[in-house]
């Protein structure tokens, strides 16, 4: 039979159709249909100015808003050939971090409420509440930050509020340990995550599958270890696993997690003197551009003529890391229940994934005709 799932639907954060095809309580396969929540942020881009652009870009995904800003400038930057100064590298990697830090919590939270793990859900929001703290004491804001700009960050960061999250992330340490012991060794928490929702690295590979979804397949890939940023100024390794289950990606998490608090701990102890932003003249050009977000990759191709934006094209992660999940996670699990539970150990984002245009067979735009316009299989 085919057991339809949303697009409402308590275990699912954002609107989308999971639609199951089962024998009792067995899946055999899926199919996932988006169109519930497509706003066309990139055609609302075009003929803006970089000012204009760089808000809208903050809010192609509302979790991991930031990496958008920074991914955004950095390609104008390119198109440049200018690099921000040190300073607010250096302060892009204290917010991408601090924004990674908030983002895997989160995810992981959402895993345990679906495993009705009601416990575990409380205290990651609780250990996430001091860290969205950090972010507004540095930036101002919680979600939406505002904080890059073409050419660095908008302002300073003073030295109080620098310690004040330095004592955020000693007191996340402190009590960090014993919650991720919580999950890697409780009873409860195995059953339902130990090899549930196997994919293994070939099938991420053919998946294409990104961020902590494809490290914990066995894929040695972050794009943290390329960027000029953490290449040069930073004590940085991948994280990953090879198990590839359920309890791989939330593990994975986890691991991340605690290599922020140390990346961000290097960035306190280590800030450079300097400016913070600087002025770039952008000429007409073409450049593109990729960051680790919290999910995964996030690539941005901009194309303009010295003031507006001629054309832009943005890959989220969430778009391929979801069909990794309808293609060779949920073809084999063992119960309905474990098929949602696999479905939030991605960290699915539908409103990022929905902001593109959609082109007909001749190439030209239209605009969504209804769920079906985007099927993957």
């Amino acid at each position: 039979m085919i057991l339809p799932i949303g697009p409402i639907h308590p275990g699912l954060k954002e609107p989308l159709r999971l639609k199951l095809k089962t024998r009792g309580e067995k899946v055999l396969s899926a199919e996932i249909d988006y169109g519930y929540v497509h706003r066309g942020i990139e055609r609302v881009m075009k003929n803006k100015t970089w000012q204009k652009g760089i808000f809208l870009s903050e809010r192609v995904c509302g979790i991991c808003s930031y990496i958008h800003t920074q991914t955004f400038a950095e390609t104008f930057e390119k198109i440049a050939g200018e690099r921000a100064p040190l300073r607010a590298q250096y302060l892009r990697v204290l917010t991408n971090e601090l924004d990674r830090i908030q983002s895997h919590l989160l995810a992981n939270s959402t895993y345990f409420k679906v495993l009705e793990h009601e416990t575990l859900f409380m205290y990651m929001l609780s250990l996430r509440e001091p860290v969205m703290d950090a972010i507004e004491l540095l930036t101002g804001n919680r979600v939406n930050m505002g904080w890059n700009v073409v050419g660095g960050v908008r302002m300073d960061a003073e030295e109080k509020h620098l310690q004040s999250i330095m004592k955020i992330m000693n007191e996340l340490e402190e009590q960090y340990d014993k919650y991720v012991e919580m999950f890697e060794h409780g009873p409860l928490l195995g059953l339902r995550s130990h090899d549930v929702g196997r994919m293994s690295r070939d099938d991420a590979i053919k998946a294409r599958a990104v961020g902590p979804i494809g490290r914990a397949s066995g894929l040695k890939h972050d794009l943290r270890e390329f960027h000029h940023t953490y290449r040069d100024n930073f004590d940085f390794k991948v994280i990953w696993r090879k198990e590839g289950d359920n309890f791989a990606r939330t593990m994975n998490r986890f691991d991340e997690i605690t290599q922020s608090i140390s990346l961000i701990k290097q960035v306190i102890n280590n800030l450079p003197e300097g400016k913070v932003r600087k002025k770039i003249d952008i000429p007409a050009g073409y450049g593109d551009w990729r960051n680790e977000a919290p999910r995964g990759e996030v690539s941005y191709m901009i194309e303009t003529n010295g003031n507006l934006i001629r054309n832009v094209s943005i890959r989220t992660p969430s778009i391929m890391n979801i069909d990794a999940c309808a293609k060779y996670m949920l073809h084999d699990v063992a119960t309905v229940a474990d098929a949602v539970a696999t479905y939030a150990s991605v960290d699915p984002c539908i409103a990022c994934t929905e902001r593109v245009v959609i082109l007909d067979e001749s190439g030209k735009n239209r605009e969504f005709q209804g769920i079906h316009d985007i099927n993957i299989k």
